[in-house]
């Protein structure tokens, strides 16, 4: 059964807005985008919202859906364990309140701690926090110990 998620990449002032997980979480130790796993029934533009709100404590608004993460352990290509929906957004209010998950902090736009993200950022972030459209697919070996391979396709807007 594939897990269906969310990342929210939130700007302000050429800043982008990362959580570090806390131990014991999936994805301890790792900076990555606010977000999480969609609940029964909610759409993942909810669930991006909710996500945001429960982990920084900001209200966000206009998402924007930019991009479609594809992931697969166990050197599997085919039943993908997990699929994230992508969101950026700089529209936002209230103020920022650590929680369970992990602690926050704002990071250059072109500065993220890419040495301590998911092995996969590295092909993707940029593209997501320009706002590019894309899909990216990305096989793992083990439990998303080692990246192996993957590709990613840009989609450019339509000229009329």
């Amino acid at each position: 059964m594939t897990i269906q998620a969310t990342l929210c990449f939130i700007l302000h002032d050429n800043k982008v807005l990362l959580l570090k997980k806390n131990p014991g979480l999936f994805g301890a130790g790792k900076w990555n985008a606010p977000g999480g796993k969609l609940q029964p029934k909610e759409d993942a533009v909810h669930c991006a919202a909710r996500e945001v709100s429960e982990e920084t404590g900001l209200e966000v608004e206009q998402l924007r859906g930019i991009g479609t993460l594809v992931f697969f352990k166990y050197d599997k290509r085919e039943d993908p364990d997990w699929i994230a929906h992508v969101f950026l957004t700089n529209q936002f209010h209230g103020t920022i309140k650590e929680g369970k998950e992990g602690i926050l902090r704002w990071f250059p736009i072109d500065q993220p701690p890419l040495d301590e993200m998911w092995e996969d950022d590295r092909y993707w972030y940029r593209y997501a926090v320009e706002g590019r459209s894309f899909r990216g697919d990305f096989y793992f070996r083990g439990d998303f110990e080692k990246l192996i391979d993957h590709k990613i396709k840009l989609f450019y807007p339509l000229d009329y």
